[in-house]
């Protein structure tokens, strides 16, 4: 019983700890370093990047940013600081600066890889993560985005973008969870059920840090689509994801790490297809179903 109440206790300090690193954060200097507002999940902020200045095209699909351009920083307080992580899309002639000045400014790289196939140009993904005060890694990441021509300047208020050619209702009830629709592109997120942590601490709510499974489609008419996105997966389910993908018509395209020392430790897996939007979705669901998704 002590032991029980001792780590209540302790849970306790820690998340009063984690309240008031928040409340000490400078988020509108955050905000103004970065150029725009984040998206606020709990007490997680993320921004996104997205290289609406590429023109990459796979298998004869223009890609939509926020099919597979869609680079992203989250800042999340954790205890004595605040916590960084992303992934910046990159051209490969971009990643040498990009990556020197997060070097200089004390940043880790934490992978380095495609997600797609054939894609023209070839885009890379760089990860990176941190821990410190806020204000001074935007200003590091800020300084090493402008190493690329990913765009800075404050985005404009979106356009009022037309319905997706996509039946998202039936998808949904496939997939068994609830999408949204995102610049032309209908985006599902499927969080594990299992708790992901670094240095202790629990990396949530799991969407906006990376850590669900993310599903995306992006409608080409006559009711197909292009899919691609990553599952979040242990070493166990890999394979039986890849063969699952695989059997449904779905190509695999990158299997790697995000990250250097989280608990468990996860694999990214990467994948791409274009056909009908219903076979892609129940596809997708029978390798979903082989990880441990959790329950709605």
């Amino acid at each position: 019983m002590r032991a029980l109440f001792s780590a209540f206790l302790g849970g306790l300090i820690l998340a009063s700890t984690t309240l008031a690193n928040a409340q000490d954060i400078d988020w509108q200097t955050v905000d103004s370093t970065l150029g725009r507002k984040a998206a606020i999940s709990g007490d997680v902020h993320r921004y996104g990047f997205p290289r609406s200045d590429l023109k990459v095209t796979l298998d004869g699909v223009s890609i939509a940013p926020a099919l597979a351009l869609g680079g992203w920083l989250a800042f999340k307080p954790d205890h004595g600081g605040t916590m960084v992580m992303g992934d910046l899309v990159l051209l490969d002639t971009e990643i040498n600066p990009v990556m020197s000045k997060l070097i200089e400014g004390g940043l880790e790289v934490t992978a380095i890889h495609n997600h797609l196939l054939r894609a023209t140009p070839a885009t890379f993904y760089l990860h990176v993560g941190g821990h410190g005060d806020a204000v001074k890694m935007a200003s590091v990441l800020h300084d090493a985005l402008a190493e690329s021509k990913t765009p800075l300047a404050a985005p404009t208020a979106a356009a009022a973008t037309p319905p997706l050619d996509l039946d998202t209702a039936q998808i949904d009830q496939i997939i068994g969870a609830k999408g949204h629709a995102n610049a032309g592109v209908y985006q599902i997120g499927v969080a594990r059920r299992d708790e992901i942590t670094m240095d202790g601490m629990a990396i949530a709510p799991a969407g906006p840090m990376g850590l669900a499974t993310g599903v995306n489609f992006q409608p080409t008419g006559g009711g197909k689509a292009a899919t691609t996105g990553d599952f979040v997966l242990t070493g166990d389910e890999v394979n039986p994801v890849v063969k699952a993908l695989r059997s449904g018509g779905i190509e695999v395209t990158a299997i790697h790490s995000h990250m250097l020392e989280e608990q468990p430790r996860l694999y990214f897996l990467h994948f791409w297809a274009h056909d009908d939007a219903i076979k892609l979705a129940q596809g997708l669901r029978s390798a979903i179903d082989k990880t441990a998704r959790r329950a709605n």
